[in-house]
């Protein structure tokens, strides 16, 4: 299978629901895709503005700067040291890094890439496209021993789940156990809510308590997107086995997969200034603590949604049905059917809107009664 196989964009069927919430009279607020609303931190839009005279190639391994930086990043903020510049790595964001991770890993038919139940669609592109067979399983002891790849998303896209240090220390067991390379997609990482995760570090895969003093098997993937609005400079990377980034980056050269220097730059400011990150995941609490009470007082059910960029909620119906009624109200939503066969009474409702917006979607869910959704 390639490229050309695969179904059409997921998101195109959602159109229709769409064009119903932009009829509005208020507007149409968007809480579907998750695309951030907020201002690149001046900070980093500085930094990029001084890297403007990008002559020469960019280097595919990164900067010297960029590489100490995001090792300095993971020792700060994610309780992970011991990590050198050769085991880091820049992406050109973090999807094209989950789609082509198997391919670039030399996967084909007859391989296992293990996804979570609920789960971000790009794990299962990119196992398709290079002939693998995706399997969702969340729970390690379920995890086949065929496995080559298995992919963990830690807070979760579209649950919010977290896992916690001894979940991730049962993860990394088993995968040594079978052999299996274990990729941990963080990109939330900044943004927890729950109790204890208000306060606590979201442990990352890597952290010292998680991995026994060995980079062995594991990668993480981080996405500058979220904690700094930088979606539109596709900035991210990973970190982890340095045997399996080298062999990530020798592909990488071969297909000019480089990261552009003025974002590099972006990058290694967007890494080094913590202020920013602190601001945004206040502006995304503010927006939360409307939004939540307003959904579950409109008759759903929030799962999980402990962490990260969205809230998991149900009605108790089928998720086109609860688009179709949210998108009366003027609210556009994302249907639990994207992330697998197995949530299709679930949809995903986003934070990256603006606070107008969100209070707007909060005001309508509270005039509507239960019965009227």
């Amino acid at each position: 299978m390639g490229v050309t196989d695969l179904a059409d964009y997921p998101w195109d069927a959602v159109a229709p629901y769409a064009t119903r919430a932009k009829a509005h009279p208020g507007g149409i607020v968007d809480l579907s895709i998750g695309s951030p609303v907020d201002p690149t931190p001046d900070v980093v839009a500085a930094a990029l503005k001084r890297a403007t005279d990008a002559h020469a190639y960019p280097q595919t391994i990164g900067t010297a700067a960029l590489r100490e930086a995001i090792v300095a990043w993971y020792a700060r903020r994610r309780g992970v040291t011991g990590l050198a510049p050769g085991d880091v790595l820049p992406t050109i964001g973090s999807k094209e890094l989950v789609a082509l991770l198997p391919l670039l890993l030399g996967l084909g038919p007859g391989d296992i890439v293990v996804h979570p139940r609920a789960a971000y669609p790009t794990y299962d592109v990119g196992a398709r496209v290079c002939g693998a067979t995706a399997v969702a399983a969340d729970d390690p002891a379920e995890w086949p021993d065929e496995a080559a790849i298995i992919w963990i998303n830690s807070p979760g896209n579209p649950d919010g789940r977290v896992w916690d240090v001894d979940e991730l220390r049962a993860a990394v067991a088993r995968a040594r156990a079978i052999g299996a390379l274990l990729v941990a997609d963080e990109c939330y990482a900044e943004l927890g809510w729950d109790e204890p995760w208000d306060r606590a570090m979201i442990p990352s895969v890597l952290d010292d308590r998680v991995r026994d003093a060995s980079l062995s098997g594991l990668l993480s993937v981080y996405s500058l997107s979220k904690q700094s609005n930088l979606a539109g400079y596709r900035a991210a990377f990973l970190a982890g086995d340095g045997t399996v980034v080298s062999r990530l980056t020798a592909a990488r050269k071969h297909l000019g997969l480089m990261v552009p220097a003025p974002v590099q730059s972006a990058m290694t400011a967007a890494l080094a200034d913590d202020a920013h990150v602190r601001h945004q995941k206040e502006l995304y609490a503010r927006r939360r603590a409307l939004l939540l009470p307003a959904i579950v007082g409109a008759g759903f059910r929030v799962d999980r949604s402990e962490a990260g960029l969205y809230l998991w909620a149900t009605e108790g119906r089928d998720a086109w049905d609860s688009l179709a009624r949210l998108a009366e109200l003027g609210i556009l939503v994302g249907p639990g059917h994207f992330y697998g066969p197995h949530f299709p009474h679930h949809v995903r409702l986003s934070l990256t809107a603006s606070d107008e917006r969100i209070a707007a979607a909060a005001e309508r869910l509270r005039d509507a009664a239960p019965a009227h959704l």
